[in-house]
Parts: C-alpha cells; sequence; structure tokens
C-alpha cells in the first residue's frame, strides 16, 4: 500500500514535465536528495507510530506532544491535500484512458473533467466497500505496473545508452549544481513524488494483530524503493526523450517513452501502467482522508458523525462519500482553468505546500519529543533527532521560499486550504463547550 500510494508509473507521467521543465536535467539530483529528506520524514513518522498505531497518524501524534490544535491542522493539512488530490490524480488517469479510448479528446478540458469524474466516482465506491477489497486490488494491480515498468527501463537503457536524447553526468547530481533557487523550486514538485508512502500509517490499526510495527516496515520498505525506481526511471526518461519531447508528453510521458521503445500498440502498455497506478494512489489517498476524519471524529475535533462506521463494511463512509463530493466540486470548479495543464500545475504545487505544512509539523513533533536520545547513542540520535530535524527545516524552507514565485491561485488553494481549518476548529470548540453541562 506504501507503494501503491505513491504510485510510481503515475508520478513520473504527471510530474515528470513540471520538473524538468522547472530544473531541466537537476530533476534527477532534486529526486535523489529530496528522497533523501523524505527518508528523514519518514524515520519521524515510524519514531512517532510507536506512541500507538493510530488512524490519524500524524494528527494523534502531534496532539500527544504540541496539543489537539497543532494536531488538528497536522490532521487538516492531509485532508486538504487529499482534496485536491482528487482533481490532481483523477486527470491524468482520464487523460490515460481517453488516449487509449477517444486520442482526439485528450486535450479537452471537459472530457478530461467528465472522465476524471467518472473514475473518482469508481474508485470511492470500491474504497467505501472496504480495505480488504481495496487491498487485495492494490496487490494486483502493482505487480502489473511494476511488470510494465521495469521493462520500459530495460529496454530504454538497452536502446537509448549508446545514443542518449541527454547525456548522463554526474553533474545532474552534483550539489554544487544547485543554487538556493533552483534547489528549492526543483524540490517542491520533487516532494510530490514521494508524497504518499505515509497511508501505511493510517492503515495502522487495521493490520493484523501481533504484527509489530507493520506500518514502520510498509513505510520504510516503500522508501528505499522508491528512492532507488524515481532515480532509475527519471534517468531512463532524460535517456530517450528530448526536452521538446518531454514537454510535449505532458502527462503522457510514459506513454511517449514506450512509443519510442516498442512498435504499436504495445507502446500502450505504459498507458495502462499509468491507469492502475493512478487507480492505487486515489484509493489510498481516500484511506488517508477518511482515516484522519475518523480519528479526528473519534477525538471530538470534528463532528462525531465522521466516526460512525459502517455495520457491515467497517469502512467510516460517510467520510468517504465526503471526498468523493467535495473532489468532484473541485474538480468542475479546476474545470474553469484555460488548459488541462494549467490544471495540473496548479493543484500539484499547491499539494507541495500542503505537504511541507502537515509533514513539516509532525517532523518537528517527533523531534521534540526524542530530544533527549541527542546525547545518546550516535545512530539513535542520527534516527530521531538530527536526520528528522534536518528534513523537518528543508520543509519549512522549501515551503517558505517557493512562495515568491508562485501565482496567487496556487497560494490560494494551497494555503487558503489550509486557513480554511479555523471554521472546523471554532465550531468543534464551541460544540464541546455547549455539551458541557452549565455549573451550578
Amino acid at each position: 500500500m506504501g507503494i501503491a500510494g505513491t504510485a510510481p508509473a503515475y508520478s513520473i507521467a504527471a510530474t515528470t514535465a513540471l520538473i524538468v521543465g522547472t530544473v531541466g536535467v537537476l530533476s534527477v539530483g532534486s529526486i535523489l536528495y529530496c528522497g533523501l529528506i523524505m527518508f528523514g520524514m519518514m524515520l519521524a513518522f515510524i519514531n512517532l507510530n510507536k506512541m500507538a498505531p493510530d488512524a490519524g497518524a500524524s494528527f494523534a501524534w502531534v496532539s500527544r506532544v504540541f496539543g489537539p490544535t497543532w494536531g488538528f491542522f497536522s490532521g487538516w493539512g492531509l485532508i486538504v491535500a487529499s482534496v485536491v488530490f482528487m482533481v490532481t490524480a483523477t486527470v491524468p488517469a482520464a487523460q490515460a484512458t481517453l488516449k487509449i479510448l477517444s486520442p482526439d479528446h485528450v486535450d479537452s478540458t471537459g472530457w478530461v473533467t467528465a472522465t476524471a469524474a467518472i473514475w473518482l466516482t469508481l474508485i470511492s465506491a470500491v474504497v467505501g466497500k472496504g480495505i480488504k477489497h481495496a487491498s487485495f486490488a492494490q496487490i494486483l494491480f502493482t505487480i502489473i505496473e511494476t511488470a510494465i515498468v521495469l521493462t520500459i527501463i530495460a529496454a530504454g537503457l538497452y536502446y537509448f545508452w549508446d545514443q542518449p536524447a541527454h547525456v548522463p553526468s554526474l553533474h545532474w547530481f552534483s550539489p554544487t549544481s544547485f543554487t538556493a533557487e533552483t534547489f528549492a523550486s526543483g524540490a517542491l514538485v520533487a516532494i510530490f513524488f514521494y508524497w504518499g508512502w505515509d497511508v501505511t500509517m493510517n492503515l495502522g490499526e487495521e493490520t493484523v494483530e501481533g504484527e509489530p510495527q507493520p506500518a514502520g516496515k510498509g513505510a520504510f520498505w516503500s522508501m528505499v524503493n522508491l528512492i532507488v525506481f524515481f532515480v532509475i526511471m527519471l534517468t531512463v526518461v532524460l535517456i530517450v526523450l528530448t526536452d521538446q519531447e518531454i514537454a510535449d508528453a505532458d502527462t503522457n510521458v510514459m506513454f511517449a517513452v514506450a512509443e519510442k521503445l516498442f512498435p504499436s500498440p504495445w507502446g500502450y502498455l505504459a498507458v495502462v501502467s499509468t491507469i492502475l497506478s493512478t487507480i492505487g494512489t486515489i484509493e489510498t489517498q481516500i484511506l488517508c482522508f477518511t482515516r484522519s476524519m475518523f480519528s479526528m471524529s473519534r477525538a471530538d475535533m470534528l463532528h462525531p458523525r465522521y466516526a460512525k462506521v459502517h455495520p457491515e463494511w467497517q469502512t467510516p463512509l460517510t467520510a468517504t462519500v465526503w471526498i468523493w463530493a467535495l473532489g468532484l466540486l473541485l474538480l468542475l470548479g479546476f474545470s474553469y482553468l484555460p488548459a488541462v495543464t494549467d490544471i495540473l500545475n496548479t493543484s500539484l504545487t499547491a499539494i507541495g505546500l500542503q505537504i511541507c505544512f502537515y509533514m513539516g509539523i509532525a517532523g518537528a513533533a517527533s523531534v521534540w519529543h526524542y530530544r533527549g536520545m541527542i546525547r545518546g547513542k550516535p545512530m539513535d540520535a542520527l534516527t530521531h533527532v538530527i536526520w528528522p530535524g534536518l528534513s523537518t527545516a528543508f520543509m519549512v524552507f522549501v515551503g517558505f521560499y517557493s512562495m515568491k514565485d508562485l501565482d496567487w491561485l496556487t497560494i490560494g488553494v494551497g494555503l487558503g486550504g489550509i486557513a480554511l481549518g479555523f471554521v472546523p476548529l471554532l465550531l468543534s470548540a464551541q460544540r464541546r463547550k455547549a455539551a458541557v453541562p452549565a455549573a451550578a
């Protein structure tokens, strides 16, 4: 589920054109260094999970360390990012679907929006039926996706290593190749590549009893595999495609690579892998959203209705209906942007800000909670304080530094969505106050 949450094929397909357009060949270095930084955030989550597995993950842990208000906003940041992601994920799924069924409508905002709405509805229905259905589907989808992607990687290296579109160089990885501005710009997009592994933490209460720290194990091995995969896959994309081909491909980068490697119609297998990958990441983000709302409701930080579990399916069905409805509403709103590319770029960057926000708070909570280990064993100091602390500082830096170059719509979606959290926070405070009997 951790790998499915990050959705390797989807991330490459949806985000490569944006990151290459932002920092060029340095995108490979951005992916590597952001992977190492995100690894520090993963360590922070694993450490916090030792308190107790909780469906609310960062909300529950931050509440214990910094209090319920900070915990609320950590959970709210994830909730808002998940809603915006319903646009970011369903749009590439829609384009990939239309690429197969109706190629002439791939760039039509209306057709893409309608197809995305259908995908969102179908996937929400599957998730609402229960975690077992979703997890079994993910095992099958991830195996197929991985097989296709590994075939593309092998073929790309075999056919284009001697005649690359971009000649591999240590310059791609060198820290001296970056300025503060290029690093921050690339990092805000690169963060999105890795987002999604933390679904393992939200499922901590639903794992088999007797298995110690399954959420932590899932997160750890997901991150190890993803760092290796993203660096290799992005390198292959640059070896096979020119800058112009990457820009022209937009959200169909995987298909563009496969099309240069295999005769028709075999290139469409890349489209299939993108669709399967996208289905997986939509499922996992719905799980993150619904489990966070369930936990926050259980703690009385949101209305109790969201803590109700379906008697047969054992899922927070009300929360599932909410993310479906909000996703459709946001899809409708974004459909008024002039082009599909504008929809993706705005939503991707806005989510980057929200990831920096909620993960930054969780990372700070982990560092503060385990601060005493800085004087203990060197390995404990590194994994509990130093590495998570550097990752947290990086999240804060990227979030603030990147805002100076963002348009008002992106900032509005990114930070405005977080600011909306004050409304349910105040309503919940009033509800709790009203529930307390008046003093005699």
